[in-house]
């Protein structure tokens, strides 16, 4: 069975607005870089998929999927991930792809033995899974057989939302747990509970983990309190 994932992927250069009070716009433009090196990483080491395609509007975002072999189709309106995320599955049905997998360029803890994991789960001939994201409101995940069986409809609350869209087409849904892939970072405590996840693992996220080690280091020193 043929299966794509599909990497609709923001500009750079506005992503990761909600970590100002942390980060300053090139070192969050940084890290959006290198969470979506990660997730590709992942995906080209994942086995089972038959192909990756990365919808962008970002120049740097298509230079980096175009290094890895992978299908890159130019995001032209950029008007959000449910839009990139439709023009990816139209893609992906031209491909003759009979499933794909959505994923979000946020979540660099991703392991590809649980992608491999995911996709050896039987589907029936029309079905889907979908995986929330770490809160259970939102989906970072979400496999579709056939690609036109689900629109995707991401954004807050999202993870509601597909199951609505899922009942309402009597198409049969399974939640399923993937760790590695619920860890999306959007927040200021998103960010800390990757990095928690990351120091409890070995391996993995390298460009993610390499980017953290240099702001670590580049952050200002607190001074040492004067003696009385």
């Amino acid at each position: 069975m043929t299966t794509l994932a599909v990497l609709p992927v923001k500009a750079f250069a506005g992503a990761k607005s909600r970590l100002s009070e942390r980060l300053q716009p090139p070192e969050r433009r940084a890290l959006a870089e290198a969470m979506f090196s990660d997730v590709l990483t992942a995906l080209r080491r994942t086995t089972t998929l038959d192909g990756v395609i990365v919808v962008t509007g970002d120049f740097t975002a298509q230079r980096i999927a175009g290094s890895h072999g992978v299908d890159v189709v130019e995001d032209r309106q950029e008007q959000g991930q449910s839009p990139a995320a439709a023009v990816g599955l139209s893609r992906a049905h031209k491909r003759g792809a009979e499933r794909v997998l959505l994923v979000p360029g946020d979540c660099p803890a991703l392991d590809h033995a649980e992608l491999e994991a995911l996709l050896a789960r039987e589907l029936p001939a029309r079905g889907a899974i979908i995986v929330a994201d770490r809160h259970g409101t939102g989906t970072n995940g979400l496999l579709i057989q056939p690609p036109d069986a689900l629109p995707p409809a991401f954004g807050e609350g999202s993870f509601g939302r597909h199951k609505q869209l899922a009942a309402e087409a009597d198409l049969p849904l399974e939640n399923v747990v993937a760790p590695s892939l619920a860890l999306d970072v959007d927040s200021p405590a998103d960010l800390d509970a990757l990095r928690e996840h990351l120091a409890a693992q070995r391996g993995g996220a390298a460009h993610t983990r390499g980017l953290l080690l240099r702001f670590d280091r580049s952050a200002p020193t607190r001074s040492a309190p004067t003696p009385a």
